[in-house]
């Protein structure tokens, strides 16, 4: 996952994959969801930025759980 903040026109995209995007989704003003051919989420895009949220809490980014108990622990296979 990568979070890209333009300072310039002020818009947030947290990307997911990195993908061409076949269909963009406005969901509401100012807030798009991007897809794959798939239809898959590749992305979501937020406009006027600054305007919705403080840039403290576009920028504080915790992570929890970064992996699934299945894949945290698994082992490759023996040769």
């Amino acid at each position: 996952m990568k979070i890209e903040y333009d300072r310039e026109v002020d818009a947030l995209y947290v990307r997911l994959q990195e993908k061409f995007v076949a269909k963009t989704v406005e969901v509401d003003e100012g807030i798009n969801i991007d897809f794959d051919d798939g239809g898959r989420l590749i992305g979501l895009e937020i406009l006027d930025a600054t305007e919705r949220y403080a840039l403290s809490d576009i920028f504080n980014i915790s992570t929890e759980n970064l992996f699934p108990e299945n894949v945290r622990h698994r082992q490759a296979p023996a040769a």
